[in-house]
């Protein structure tokens, strides 16, 4: 994990602050690294889709990478100071487990001008099999 007075935390954590849907859904920022963040949602029963299953929506565990995602773009030692998603495709793998956290991790690992290229990953528990996995685009503002 990296050092809470580290600029690219401090930037992250303010990413997520000014978006209010990352405090309606919970999420939290777990590491941020060169072109590399880790972000939590903890299991709420508000965000449950199937009331029969108890499975948290597809929404917000989309809403999760998808910050994840422009969070990694944002620690990218190149990276913009804000971001925005282009293109964002993801794979839905498996339902959460009830009562889980879901944690996402996306790396930054291409960029050019204008676009930054993300790849991320979605795991409750069972992190060897993945609730989720999604490929992005994101934009470089210069």
């Amino acid at each position: 994990m990296t050092d809470p007075e580290d600029p690219r935390r401090a930037l992250a954590r303010q990413f997520i602050e000014a978006l209010p849907h990352c405090k309606a859904l919970g999420l939290m920022v777990d590491d941020v690294q060169d072109g590399f963040a880790a972000m939590s949602m903890p299991w709420n029963d508000m965000l449950v889709g199937d009331p029969t299953t108890v499975v948290i929506h597809g929404g917000a565990v989309s809403s999760l990478m998808d910050t994840c995602s422009g969070t990694a773009v944002i620690a990218h030692p190149r990276g913009p100071t804000s971001t925005a998603t282009l293109d964002l495709r993801i794979d839905y793998m498996r339902p959460a487990t009830p009562g889980q956290s879901i944690t996402a991790e996306a790396t930054c690992y291409h960029m050019t001008r204008t676009v930054a290229f993300v790849r991320a990953v979605a795991t409750d528990d069972d992190s060897d099999n993945p609730v989720a996995t999604a490929t992005g685009a994101f934009t470089v503002k210069t």
